[in-house]
């Protein structure tokens, strides 16, 4: 997190809570808004009710470019509208799919999306692929995140392959002043390293930590640094207490929800196909462990993934 940014203002977040380690400002990228951005007074509107009712929410985090969307996307589609879903966030595993995610940004308004290579994907990381990111994101002002980036020692051992793709697309998110979509999964302790290393010097960016599946203590740590907290339907597993307290004790401006579809649905629907009308699922679990209404839930993950992608909620849709 570059020690330089001052915090962003608390009328930019309508759940905003008194915090040491809150995240900064979209810096120059939002200054200069293109058609794809949002200004601040809509991002501070993020979070209200849909004209039939129902709260806002957002998808912070979907693959609906895999092919088995292919068949029935329109009616996909359908169903998060009438969700209450505003906007998707879709995200990049490897460069070749980036123009079909772009196809996909223009065949629906809402939809936003980043660029990245999957810490799993390495061989698709090449003396060019950072260069390629740049152009990509650069040229379409709908790129709002770099990622999905990070460490995965869960299905693979190497660390240094990983690392070594991971830096790069860390500095070009500082470069481009673009949050980053984090996956973390069994690498905390490298992953917690490598950001406070980027802290201390001033170059670490702003991002979410997507599909969180740590523990308290680790949630405290991603935070600390100024990342956010994104729930996916584990949240809604029974076995999942370690999510279950994170969700109950992370702060209301620092938490997205997110479907990961075409994984993860949400109980009653585990094991299916999952799609991005079922975030809906996702912020009710959470509300349930905080104890708050659903309404409250969306007007904050709504909020705080509209300021952390800059999504222009009131435009779309």
């Amino acid at each position: 997190m570059a020690a330089s940014r001052a915090p962003e203002s608390a009328m930019a977040n309508p759940c905003s809570e008194p915090s040491a380690s809150e995240p900064p400002t979209q810096g120059g990228r939002a200054d200069s808004l293109g058609p794809g951005r949002a200004s601040p007074d809509q991002r501070g509107q993020a979070g209200s009710a849909t004209a039939d009712g129902l709260p806002t929410l957002v998808d912070s985090h979907c693959h609906i470019v895999f092919r088995n969307f292919d068949e029935d996307l329109d009616e996909v589609a359908q169903r998060w509208r009438d969700a209450g879903v505003k906007a998707l966030v879709h995200a990049c595993v490897e460069p070749a799919e980036i123009p079909a995610i772009r196809a996909l940004a223009d065949r629906f308004a809402e939809l936003r999306y980043s660029v990245g290579v999957h810490p799993l994907d390495t061989q698709h990381w090449r003396h060019d692929t950072q260069q390629l990111l740049r152009q990509a994101a650069s040229g379409d002002e709908r790129v709002v995140a770099i990622g999905e980036l990070g460490l995965d020692l869960f299905r693979d051992t190497n660390l240094e392959e990983q690392l070594a793709m991971l830096g790069p697309q860390l500095d070009l998110a500082v470069e481009l002043d673009l949050p980053v979509i984090i996956h973390c999964r069994d690498a905390a302790e490298p992953m917690l390293a490598e950001l406070r290393r980027r802290a201390d010097a001033g170059r670490c960016p702003r991002g979410v930590m997507h599909c969180w599946g740590g523990t308290p203590a680790e949630m405290a740590a991603f935070l600390e640094l100024g990342m956010m907290i994104s729930f996916s339907g584990v949240v809604t597993f029974a076995k999942a207490e370690a999510t279950h307290e994170c969700a109950r004790s992370v702060p209301a401006d620092r938490y997205l929800v997110e479907t990961d579809c075409p994984f993860l649905a949400p109980v009653p629907r585990r094991g299916k196909r999952n799609e991005p009308a079922y975030v809906a699922a996702v912020a009710a679990k959470v509300a349930e462990l905080r104890g708050e209404s659903l309404e409250q839930v969306a007007k904050c993950s709504t909020a705080s993934a509209s300021r952390l992608f800059n999504l222009p909620i009131d435009t779309v849709g």
